[in-house]
């Protein structure tokens, strides 16, 4: 069976562009749309595997649209193909339930794989975007931690022991100790050794804290 997808785009020659690309065996484009209804109204009508959706759209842009074709038909894939890889566009697209986010210079061979790979349920991310989302990841990481906690963890990440961090910090070692229970507790790690690999591993240490 071949995958059945539609394009969702306001310019016509993009859409004539993508059809072209999918013009071959194991796809079928089953309809078009220019604009944020239209896709809910030709999604309803044809029921696709997938939907090749840009994101600035009128008459409802493309985060609207992936919200309520998540609610309408849970189970169709939505593949975001647009000119915009900031994170102002990307994170509301993922977050709302788009299975992947490409850009649209991605090369033909690259775009069939990946609406393949959308239509089996796989997450597809552009580089550019997956290194959005991480740098996101790390920065949610990082607020895990107090900005106190990272100061701990940075004094043990150099070796220094509980009297050296409390004298460095003008704190008591009973404040040490509460700070490191805490990292402990938030990093899912039982002692020192562990809690500052995990802090490298999520980027709430940088090399630097090594020295």
């Amino acid at each position: 069976m071949p995958i059945r997808l539609i394009i969702v785009d306001d310019h016509p020659i993009v859409r004539d562009g993508l059809r072209g690309i999918f013009d071959t065996d194991g796809f079928e484009v089953v309809g078009e749309a220019a604009d944020g209804r239209e896709a809910l109204a030709v999604a309803l009508r044809t029921r696709p595997d997938v939907v090749l959706l840009d994101l600035r759209m009128p008459n409802m842009g493309g985060v609207e649209v992936i919200r309520r074709l998540r609610e309408q038909q849970p189970g169709v894939r939505v593949l975001v193909v647009t000119t915009f890889d900031d994170d102002a566009d990307v994170l509301p697209a993922i977050e709302e339930g788009a299975t992947g986010y490409l850009l649209k210079d991605t090369p033909r061979d690259e775009l069939r794989r990946a609406v393949i790979a959308a239509a089996r349920g796989e997450a597809v991310l552009s580089p550019t975007v997956a290194g959005v989302l991480d740098q996101r990841v790390r920065e949610a990481a990082v607020r895990v931690l107090s900005p106190r906690e990272v100061e701990v963890m940075g004094l043990i990440a150099r070796g220094a022991t509980n009297r050296e961090i409390a004298g460095r910090l003008f704190i008591t070692e009973a404040t040490v100790k509460t700070h490191l229970l805490h990292v402990f507790a938030k990093l899912g790690v039982k002692d020192r050794a562990a809690a500052v690999a995990v802090a490298y591993e999520r980027g709430l240490l940088k090399p630097a804290s090594r020295g």
